[in-house]
């Protein structure tokens, strides 16, 4: 059994050798001697809070679950954008396939993982119930489970850190007759309701209750012939599909999600050797493979939720820069909607994800220079094929650099929208009318501040993208939301041109 000092000097190993940097270079920025990072990574030196911070600072890479202490930003504003971004692997299409690796008893390898909070309390979750997760150079991550499971184990402070947890109930039905997982976490963003899933599996079987802290699962293998969702929502399909992929038999999934994230998951189960038909729309006819033992490798694709963060980011800052390997397909009504408003950009030939599938293009988003007009009608999101409910909220700090009134209606969560008026705090003209509906007026004048990140990603990342637009200094502070679902966002956001520094809290 590692120790903690063992366990850290491993991680600052492995992100020192991502980084391309000698143990000699590392000591000369850390300013201390090779033979002391040599401790460092072998854990024979105790390291305070302040050195963890020195070390998170040099590598670049928040190490906020060691640290303990919060991550903040300081945003110097008001920098002009320029150069080229490449958007890095999906956060959601990542989370389900940790738990779809379970459904096989070989060894998985996920190529480019992103390094993000969400991952890593999955990855901390599944190490504590005893699969084998390991990460190789280059972000893949290697995947081992044991020849059975050990939940008594399971780390439930990680578990409730991230509602993704509910996609365990797919793999783990065909593991054990009885079990517990922990009540799901995540974003706060009012009661998420988790009943389109346990209606979904009840068909395969599934009894499941909710108890104290935890929901308790009963199996009782049924074998059904069509299942209608009671919701078109991305992780019930996603746990669905995962329930299908075992089934000794073909099942029809009806009112599915076509979502990104989704068809990521049906091209790996395909290379599990499971049959699906109707990928991209909303009706799949699975035919499942009862025992899975493959070695394979699989690249998830790349994220349009990021890359339409990359896009507001260039338009609340009236810059120019170009987002490669975005994901066309589930951005072009969003880019239609800009082009309605009066952004001009280009869309470069498409060309194919490494996993061979999915899509890809490279977008250069042009200066508006302050002549971007309110769209007369609501923007709103749907399940695909419509504007992705991730990329609603980008819309609020584009709205705000637009002239006229745009009304923006987040009907999907109860209170998603209520953190829009976070962005009051640097000047945006934000009126909300019902917990779902926001009016953004415009154009606005970015103002700095020192604002408090909310508990949800979407938002959080709003309150910076407002930032680097405003002239002065802002803080944004306790990032961690902002961490869930984005990897070295602020250094990233650095090499377009902007001027953030990471400050650890002792």
């Amino acid at each position: 059994m590692l120790t903690t000092n063992e366990k850290i000097g491993q991680l600052i190993y492995q992100i020192r050798q991502e980084r391309n940097m000698t143990q000699a270079e590392f000591a000369r920025k850390l300013g201390t001697s090779q033979s002391a990072v040599n401790r460092i990574e072998h854990g024979k030196q105790n390291l305070s809070l302040e050195t963890l911070g020195r070390i998170s600072d040099v590598l670049k890479k928040p190490l906020i679950s060691i640290s303990g202490g919060a991550v903040n930003l300081r945003i110097e504003g008001g920098n002009e954008l320029h150069g080229s971004i490449q958007t890095k692997v999906s956060k959601n299409a990542a989370v389900c396939l940790l738990f779809a690796a379970l459904l096989n008893t070989g060894t998985t390898r996920f190529k480019h993982m992103p390094r993000i909070e969400e991952v890593n309390r999955i990855i901390e979750v599944l190490v504590s119930i005893g699969v084998g997760v390991k990460w190789l150079p280059g972000n893949d991550l290697e995947i081992k489970p044991p020849a059975e499971l050990n939940l008594t184990k399971m780390d439930k402070n990680a578990a409730r850190k991230t509602r993704s947890v509910i996609m365990m109930l797919g793999p783990l039905m065909y593991m054990f007759k009885e079990f517990k997982i922990p009540y799901a976490g995540g974003c706060k963003l009012g009661t998420r309701t988790v009943q389109p899933h346990l209606y979904a599996l009840e068909e395969f079987g599934v009894d499941i209750v909710a108890k104290s802290g935890h929901y308790q699962v009963t199996v009782n293998h049924k074998k059904p012939k069509e299942i209608v969702l009671y919701e078109s929502g991305d992780t019930t399909t996603e746990n669905v599909l995962m329930a299908a992929a075992r089934y000794d038999g073909e099942v029809t999934i009806k009112m599915a999600s076509a979502n990104y994230m989704v068809q990521d998951l049906c091209f790996f189960l395909r290379k599990l050797g499971v049959r699906i038909e109707g990928i991209g729309t909303s009706t799949l006819k699975i035919r499942g493979v009862p025992e899975i033992r493959k070695n394979v490798t699989y690249y998830p694709s790349e994220d349009p939720i990021e890359s339409m963060t990359f896009v507001a980011a260039a338009v609340a800052t009236n810059s120019e820069i170009t987002i490669t390997r975005s994901p066309i397909e589930f951005l072009e009504l969003e880019l239609l909607k800009l082009k309605k408003m009066g952004l001009s950009f280009n869309v470069s030939e498409k060309y194919k994800a490494n996993n061979g599938q999915t899509d890809l293009a490279d977008i250069t988003i042009h200066k508006h220079n302050g002549t971007l007009v309110a769209l007369d009608e609501k923007i709103y999101a749907r399940p695909f094929p419509g504007l992705n409910i991730d990329n609603l909220p980008y819309f609020v700090p584009v709205a705000a650099v637009a002239k006229g009134r745009t009304l923006i209606h987040d009907w999907v969560y109860e209170e998603r929208a209520l953190y829009y008026t976070e962005m009051r705090k640097l000047g945006a003209n934000v009126t909300l009318a019902d917990p779902h509906r926001a009016y953004i007026d415009g154009p606005t004048k970015f103002s700095a501040a020192d604002v408090v990140c909310p508990p949800a990603l979407r938002p959080a990342v709003l309150l910076l993208i407002g930032m680097l637009a405003a002239n002065g200094t802002s803080i944004l502070r306790n990032v961690y939301s902002i961490n869930r679902g984005y990897e070295d966002l602020a250094e990233r956001l650095n090499s377009l041109g902007a001027s953030i520094t990471v400050m650890h809290e002792l």
